[in-house]
């Protein structure tokens, strides 16, 4: 494992869309874990997509409290509810704002085996859901700000 290099607000990597991960092989799990190993390291890491590393792959790992959940190709497939929410970003040090997210979404990917999963999260995990998905598809939670 290693800690990647996270990049920031300038880097124009994190406007990109990222491409869908063809194979769920020993290369994809060595990046799964070297996120996981930089998120950990790194102060106030609940989540990181592969962008966030010089990556443009569809991968997210999210950890915010209930144990490492490693996402390849995740999609939301369904979404319940609103809350407002505070959101901040590790590409984006020092910066927060309100947004308005699902209280509740379901995520489909694969797991860092290959296997089809589907997870359900509420709250503080729901928003960390849509937010890590937002960066596979070049978006920042500042893009999102209501106020």
């Amino acid at each position: 494992m290693a800690i990647r290099q996270i990049r920031l607000l300038d880097d124009e990597i994190l406007r990109k869309k990222s491409k869908v991960v063809e194979s769920v092989d020993d290369e994809i799990r060595q990046i799964l874990y070297d996120m996981a190993d930089t998120m950990y390291n790194t102060e106030n890491g609940g989540g990181l997509a592969a962008p966030q590393v010089g990556i443009l792959k569809r991968l997210v790992v999210i950890d915010m409290g209930q144990g490492l959940i490693k996402l390849v190709n995740p999609k939301i497939i369904k979404k319940e509810g609103k809350q407002k929410v505070i959101e901040g970003c590790l590409s984006i040090p020092n910066t927060f704002g309100k947004l308005i997210r699902p209280a509740k979404v379901t995520v489909q990917a694969l797991n860092e085996n290959g296997e089809e999963i589907i997870v359900t999260g509420t709250g503080g995990l729901a928003k960390c859901f849509c937010h890590e998905i937002d960066h596979l598809d070049g978006v920042l939670f500042t893009d999102l700000i209501v106020d």
